[in-house]
């Protein structure tokens, strides 16, 4: 069981370890220059920046959605940098009491960045604060209790609000319908993934072949974070059996034992395919389910997994519930009935 758990936080696309964090924080970018993938967000985003410091205003409100481990939170980093303003991070989860964003709003002087990661999950009272917030720079607040309760109207400094979801679809309307600039993230290409995982390597100082970074990047889902993971974990294969270099073969070998296999399906990823197949005759079934089948929660699978399995082909949505495709039985190596 304790290997599972080991596993599961490898090819996971979020982290609560501190150590793992301080180190994805070391590799992150600092400008769009450097920042790896994503063409177009870099290429609009460029013009967006330079247009505002022009102007000497602040930017407009950002809206970065997508899959986890893009580079969200990254991407909201290199832009406060690029304006050369700062940045106040937080979570839609962290902030429960409008008092919490009033404060952090409060805080900020003009041109600054405030990030809310997980901007989906913000309480709805909360939510309803930023809309004057964002659209106008001021906030209204009661002060006091009962009788001597009184309305205070906080003008605020012009600020940019950067907000990051894996959830589009659950932002109210006039929450999103507020984000001047709303930028959908892709899952990277192999060259941007070996291109990030050579420039990790070189960071790490570890020696790594051309053909080990693209076996590397063919495994990692199309999710930077996930490949940087990998090549930490393949750095100590390589360190403890001595290899000075990664090349195609000792990567391979390290994906093996972690289980990683050639599409990047890892134990979970793969278990969701073959409950579907075994159990339900390869669909349609519900997602409440298929959680029960794995053990895991409905919202993990949704936001983690089932976007890569849809991506890559091996899954799909219908009206009655998610059915496998042809390619996952081929991946699996379970005969296809005859009906399909």
């Amino acid at each position: 069981m304790a290997e599972d758990e080991d596993f599961d936080r490898l090819v996971a696309q979020t982290t609560d370890n501190p150590q793992e964090a301080m180190i994805e924080k070391s590799l992150r970018p600092q400008t769009l220059k450097d920042y790896i993938g994503q063409p177009k967000i870099k290429t609009e985003l460029a013009v967006y920046i330079e247009a505002a410091s022009k102007r000497e205003e602040s930017l407009d409100h950002v809206l970065l959605y997508g899959p986890p481990g893009l580079g969200k939170t990254t991407l909201a980093l290199v832009i406060a940098n690029e304006m050369q303003v700062n940045v106040r991070m937080t979570t839609g989860p962290a902030i429960e009491k409008s008092g919490d964003l009033v404060a952090m709003l409060a805080e900020l002087k003009p041109g600054d960045v405030l990030f809310i990661d997980e901007i989906h999950r913000l309480p709805k009272v909360v939510e309803e604060v930023l809309y004057s917030a964002m659209e106008d720079f001021y906030v209204d607040i009661i002060v006091g209790d009962g009788p001597a309760a009184h309305p205070v109207h906080l003008p605020l400094p012009p600020f940019t609000l950067i907000g990051a979801t894996t959830r589009a679809g659950l932002l109210s309307a006039p929450l999103r319908d507020r984000f001047g600039i709303v930028e959908h993230m892709n899952y990277y290409d192999l060259d941007e993934l070996v291109t990030i995982i050579k420039r990790t390597a070189a960071i790490f100082d570890l020696a790594i072949t051309e053909d080990g970074a693209i076996e590397i990047g063919r495994r990692s889902r199309g999710t930077p974070r996930v490949a940087n993971r990998l090549l930490k974990r393949i750095r100590d294969f390589a360190q403890v059996d001595g290899v000075q270099s990664v090349d195609k073969m000792i990567a391979a070998k390290a994906l093996t034992h972690l289980e990683v296999d050639d599409d990047g399906l890892d134990q979970i990823d793969r278990k969701i395919l073959t409950v579907i197949i075994k159990y339900y005759n390869g669909g349609p079934v519900g997602l409440k389910t298929i959680a029960a089948n794995v053990g895991e929660e409905v919202q993990t699978i949704e936001e983690m997994y089932e976007p890569y399995l849809l991506q890559s082909g091996f899954l799909k949505r219908t009206p009655r519930g998610r059915m496998v495709t042809a390619k996952s039985y081929t991946h699996l190596k379970i005969p296809l009935p005859k009906q399909q």
